[in-house]
């Protein structure tokens, strides 16, 4: 099985430490969830329909045509069986459910933030995914250059495959209004992030149509729940709420940022959902924190670790305070 955040019953047990006493900043999913209206009786009881106006909302909302998957995950896991081509080159360190689906024909690892690198290696290969804002690292390559990669791909019948599940944050950074135009582009996004709706499991495909059609011939109907669509809907189509979350979550990652500076690790790494801490001795700084009851995911490969936001005044003054208490380890060399 491979390591995700939010394991936090896991932590629970592992540490001895109830679970209501746990501060969990190990994912990258917003604290402030969208508050879903009253599911009707009716959505409980029948079969999901697609002319409920969740297609729409989601063209609406992402500027391009989009197929409604349980979470993103599933489209990760059915499209090394859809897209042809054998040598694939995947931008590391990223979303670990990447490689593990594309592993029988990855050919190049290239370092995520390194523009040179995969520039080197795009003429080899038959598709590129890359995850953009990257995580942990929130790197992001410019539009553009990913527009000109997706041009030099298409010209030899190549693919591009970009995660955007971050980027709501920054969404002119995203390729979603040229996939109708592009025919090798594929973008995935997610209702898990922003909106912090992750237990609903609604992620959207943006693909040309054939392929959007025989993803969706793969996954069946009924991919997505009644309940589910209910939520995505409503919140896809709430532009007030999205305007304040957009200003919410950027103080929270200055605020976050200040107790990093404090503690005198690096912030402003990342994305506004989350901030990636480089540090030779992250593994011990996750355990020390994770016995004081703060759970951060932990990355070895580059060594660091990866900040979720506090959702509140306490929550942000307890993860200071063990910081604090934590500065010796910080400030040792390993």
């Amino acid at each position: 099985m491979l390591e995700h955040g939010g394991r936090l019953r896991a932590a629970a047990q592992t540490h001895g430490i109830p679970l209501e006493h746990w501060l969990d900043l190990s994912t990258g999913i917003s604290p402030y969830a969208y508050p879903v209206p009253p599911v009707p009786t009716a959505v409980w009881q029948r079969l999901p329909e697609e002319e409920d106006g969740l297609e729409a909302a989601a063209r609406h909302y992402y500027g391009a045509e989009a197929l409604p998957v349980a979470g993103s995950q599933a489209a990760i896991q059915a499209l090394p069986d859809l897209l042809p081509g054998r040598r694939v080159t995947l931008a590391l360190p990223s979303y670990a459910e990447h490689a593990a689906a594309w592993e029988a024909r990855i050919e190049h690892r290239c370092p995520a933030g390194d523009a040179k690198a995969i520039e080197q290696v795009l003429d080899d290969t038959d598709l590129l995914l890359l995850v953009s804002p990257n995580n942990p690292t929130g790197h992001h390559h410019p539009r553009e250059r990913l527009l000109e990669w997706q041009r030099r791909l298409a010209s030899r019948g190549g693919w591009l495959v970009v995660d955007e599940a971050f980027i709501d944050c920054a969404a002119d950074g995203s390729l979603a209004s040229a996939v109708e135009h592009a025919g090798n582009l594929v973008v995935l996004r997610s209702l898990g992030k922003f909106f912090g709706l992750a237990g609903a499991r609604v992620g959207f495909v943006l693909a040309p149509a054939a392929l959007r059609a025989a993803l969706a011939g793969k996954l069946g109907p009924w991919a997505v729940s009644g309940p589910a669509r209910h939520a995505a809907r409503a919140a896809l189509s709430d532009r007030d709420w999205q305007q304040t979350q957009h200003l919410r979550l950027a103080n929270a990652a200055s605020a976050l940022d200040e107790v990093l500076y404090a503690a005198g690790l690096p912030g402003g790494n990342g994305c506004p959902l989350f901030r990636w801490v480089p540090h030779p001795r992250a593994a011990e700084l996750q355990h020390a924190l994770a016995r004081r009851g703060i759970l951060v995911r932990h990355f070895p490969q580059p060594a660091g670790l990866r900040f979720g936001l506090p959702g509140d005044a306490a929550a942000l003054a307890r993860l200071a305070e063990a910081l604090h208490e934590l500065r010796p380890l910080i400030e040792s060399p390993k």
